[in-house]
């Protein structure tokens, strides 16, 4: 008697095979983990984005503390400019009847706007270490100058006084050379001032010995 058992298992085995076919055409298969796509709420991540350098600053060009006098380069006037802590303060003289005192801010790149009464400006840039460049512009007139740091003895100088009744507002330029250029206003009428003694500011109005002070802003 043959035996049936090999035949029956491979029977039984396909019958299997055959059921598990027809079940998976039915149903559909389960989709892989390779087929899953991100619902409509989830973001896909991105890279994340670094933000530009911040671009350098502007160089700074300090202007050194100093007075810087000089005249205009049309030989016409005087110019001073007392700097201090990144202020400034100017004054522009003919020495007869034309003056503005100016003031405003040193900027870091070494550059100066001073304004003053009746519309009077000052432009000016540091060259270097030891000159300022500008244009100054009084009343009707502009005057471009060229002007150098101060030594000892040049300088800037004002006086504010009460003479006979009077009152007294004088502002002297002293050069590098020695001259000086100022104007002495009484009860605001000017005229040329008189000479100040540089080492003391000792002056001498109507009679009467004032002094006359350095300007720093």
């Amino acid at each position: 008697m043959k035996r049936s058992g090999p035949l029956l298992t491979l029977l039984a085995g396909l019958l299997v095979g055959l059921f598990m076919l027809s079940l998976n055409a039915t149903t559909g298969e389960k989709p892989t983990s390779a087929s899953v796509k991100p619902s409509a709420g989830t973001k896909a991540s991105t890279p994340a984005q670094t933000s530009a350098p911040p671009s350098p600053s502007a160089s700074r060009t300090p202007v050194p503390e100093g007075v810087y006098t000089g005249r205009t380069d049309d030989d016409s006037s005087a110019v001073a400019i007392t700097v201090r802590d990144d202020k400034a303060i100017a004054y522009v003289c003919d020495g007869h009847n034309i003056e503005s005192w100016l003031q405003g801010d040193v900027k870091d790149d070494g550059s100066l706007r001073l304004t003053g009464k009746g519309g009077a400006s000052l432009d000016g840039k540091v060259k270097g270490t030891k000159e300022i460049r500008g244009t100054a512009n009084v009343g009707s007139g502009s005057y471009a100058f060229t002007i150098g740091r101060a030594k000892k003895s040049s300088g800037l100088y004002r006086a504010n006084s009460t003479v006979a009744g009077a009152k007294i507002e004088g502002g002297w330029i002293v050069l590098p050379d020695g001259e000086q250029v100022g104007i002495l206003k009484r009860d605001g009428k000017p005229s040329p001032a008189p000479k100040i003694d540089p080492e003391t500011g000792a002056v001498t109005v109507d009679g009467q010995q004032l002094t006359a002070r350095p300007v720093t802003p």
